[in-house]
């Protein structure tokens, strides 16, 4: 199965398109049998993200710090949660695992149509 490793936020954002979009990533994902690598946390779009992959029955990978999951912040529902002594470990982690990554912000960023004078 292929991966794809996206890095996003643990907030949702100030506009509620972003959850939408992250939503509408999980579910393209799992339609095109597509795994998610991403960072381990249950909240914002990161847990929306996440989430949206699980209900459609998709794996899901998450790379967590030991000090995150400290926080309460780790997703626990996934099909794998990996903890890692670092950020750096993680990043490296998520990019072994994945055979492509996006951020989130250019998945979802809005097209801006320029007017000509």
């Amino acid at each position: 199965m292929s991966r794809v490793c996206v890095f996003c936020g643990s907030s949702e954002g100030r506009r509620p398109g972003y959850a939408d979009a992250a939503r509408r990533l999980g579910a393209e994902l799992v339609a095109r049998r597509m795994g998610l690598v991403y960072g381990g946390c249950a909240v914002g779009l990161m847990g929306v993200l996440a989430d949206a992959v699980l209900a459609r029955g998709g794996e899901v990978i998450g790379i967590i710090p030991e000090s995150l999951v400290a926080r309460e912040l780790a997703h626990r529902g996934l099909s794998e949660l990996r903890i890692v002594g670092s950020m750096h470990e993680r990043k490296a982690t998520m990019a072994a695992l994945a055979t492509g990554s996006s951020p989130c912000r250019a998945v979802w960023a809005p097209s801006r149509k320029r007017s000509r004078s």
